[in-house]
């Protein structure tokens, strides 16, 4: 790893993605504030035009879209030169049973929180390997440490980018650019809300509406056997959006700039004490841990 005397003293241009609110938002005005080159993204261009008149640079980009994925970095690279930081911050929460999520969406969210950083990586690290500098952020979870019951496939997407990243900071170690992983517990944003729509129901109906319900695989397949997981569920400070501990998402945009700025980051920060307690838990027996949620189910009934 090269030490601070060997990388440029101040990192300028930043892309970050999902930028629309909450903490990709807060990242843009974080580093805005900061003097970096901020290139704000998101799908919907119209939802960042207030970071463009704060000074940001803006750019449509769906991280699904290999076309999105490549035309922004190129335009990136022919404005500034190099991409000194890629902030992986674009995604969601797709919850539900196992059992009652379609395999579509299990799809779906891996191609957002998954498939979409990696994408992001390829692009950029040819940039950063010339330059030998450089930071990736990649924004996962304590989901991505400690897994809950309704949450298998959200926390397995951040899974796969936690191991993802453990993989990458050790290729990339010699190339002189740094791979950091920010693992918030519960922020105050809108999470919570699209989570709870990703576990609504598919519509049902007769004929036409049930073969356009099928086709757009829009909410879960409800088994019937988990209504007492959906009556948890309701609660949406369960979600932590609005519950005890949740963080303000500046918080959370902090660590991430302190992460890209630093010579020599750590290769995991949380924000917050519930995320610095929460990531704990997998440390416990199986045993342990499978009791407490057995716990929750009894307390809640």
């Amino acid at each position: 790893m090269p030490t601070g005397a060997d990388r440029r003293p101040v990192q300028k241009t930043v892309l970050i993605t999902g930028c629309s609110s909450g903490i990709g938002r807060a990242a843009a005005h974080a580093f805005n504030d900061e003097g970096w080159t901020v290139y704000a993204t998101a799908r919907n261009p119209a939802d960042i035009e207030t970071l463009g008149e704060a000074g940001c640079e803006l750019a449509t980009l769906d991280v699904t879209d290999q076309g999105d994925v490549d035309r922004v970095v190129d335009r990136i690279l022919d404005e500034e030169g190099a991409i000194d930081a890629l902030i992986n911050n674009a995604g969601y929460g797709q919850f539900g049973p196992v059992e009652d999520v379609p395999t579509a969406k299990v799809h779906e969210q891996f191609d957002v929180n998954v498939y979409g950083p990696h994408r992001l990586i390829k692009a950029v690290l040819p940039g950063m390997r010339r330059e030998r500098d450089g930071t990736i952020v990649n924004v996962s979870s304590v989901a991505g440490r400690v897994a809950f019951p309704g949450g298998g496939v959200y926390s397995g997407s951040k899974f796969a980018i936690e191991a993802m990243s453990d993989a990458l900071r050790n290729e990339v170690a010699e190339h002189g650019v740094d791979v950091v992983v920010v693992e918030p517990g519960p922020v105050k944003t809108n999470f919570a809300t699209r989570a709870e729509r990703e576990a609504a129901p598919a519509r049902g109906g007769d004929g036409d509406d049930a073969s356009a319900a099928a086709d757009s695989d829009d909410g879960l397949d409800r088994s019937g056997a988990y209504e007492q997981f959906y009556e948890l569920f309701e609660d949406t400070q369960l979600m932590g959006g609005d519950g005890p501990g949740a963080v303000e998402p500046e918080v959370v945009a902090g660590a991430i700039l302190n992460a890209a700025s630093a010579t020599q980051p750590p290769a995991r920060v949380q924000p917050g004490t519930v995320a610095r307690v929460g990531v704990l838990a997998r440390f416990l027996p199986d045993a342990v841990l499978d009791a407490g949620y057995d716990l929750v189910r009894k307390f809640t009934s």
